[in-house]
C-alpha cells in the first residue's frame, strides 16, 4: 500500500514538474527495488509495509546524518536541500505513539517479562514489539526512565 502511493506521488510529481520530489521519490523506490532484489523470495520479493517502513526510516536517519553533518560544515544549501528531502519522505512514516502510550507500552512489556534472568533482555523485547511505533531514542529512554 505504501509502495503504490510512492509510485503515485512519483507519477503525480513528474507531471506537475516537481524537480525535487521526483528526485527524492525515485530515489526511495529504488532502495525499495534494492531491497525486494536483497530479499530474493520466491514471491517475487515485494516488500510488506512494515520492511517498507524500516526502509523509509533508514533513509531518514541517513537524512538527518547529512543535515547535521551540512550544518557542521557551514553548509546551509546542503542543509537545506537534505530538509527538503526529509520533508518529502517523513509523511510516508507512521505517527509515533504518545510518550504516555509509549511509557504504558513498555510498562506493560515490563511487567509480563519481570521474571526473565537477564533484566536486559527486556530491551531487545521492547525495542522489537515497539520499533515501528517509536524511535528506538525514546524507547531507551522511557526505559531507563521506568527502571530507574
Amino acid at each position: 500500500m505504501i509502495k503504490q502511493k510512492l509510485q503515485d506521488e512519483q507519477l503525480a510529481a513528474l507531471k506537475a514538474g516537481e524537480k525535487n520530489k521526483l528526485a527524492t521519490l525515485r530515489y526511495i523506490l529504488a532502495q525499495l527495488k534494492n531491497k525486494e532484489i536483497e530479499k530474493n523470495s520466491p514471491a517475487g520479493g515485494e516488500l510488506t509495509d512494515e520492511e517498507i517502513v524500516i526502509v523509509l526510516k533508514k533513509i531518514v536517519k541517513e537524512l538527518k546524518e547529512s543535515i547535521d553533518a551540512f550544518t557542521k560544515a557551514n553548509r546551509p544549501e546542503l542543509v537545506t536541500e537534505s530538509q527538503a528531502q526529509l520533508d518529502i519522505v517523513t509523511p510516508y512514516l507512521p505517527k509515533d505513539i504518545s510518550d504516555e502510550e509509549l511509557e504504558k507500552e513498555i510498562k506493560r512489556i515490563v511487567e509480563s517479562n519481570k521474571n526473565l534472568p537477564d533484566p536486559k533482555a527486556i530491551i531487545g523485547i521492547a525495542m522489537r514489539e515497539l520499533k515501528n511505533k517509536a524511535d528506538p531514542s525514546r524507547i531507551l529512554s522511557t526505559l531507563n526512565k521506568i527502571s530507574a
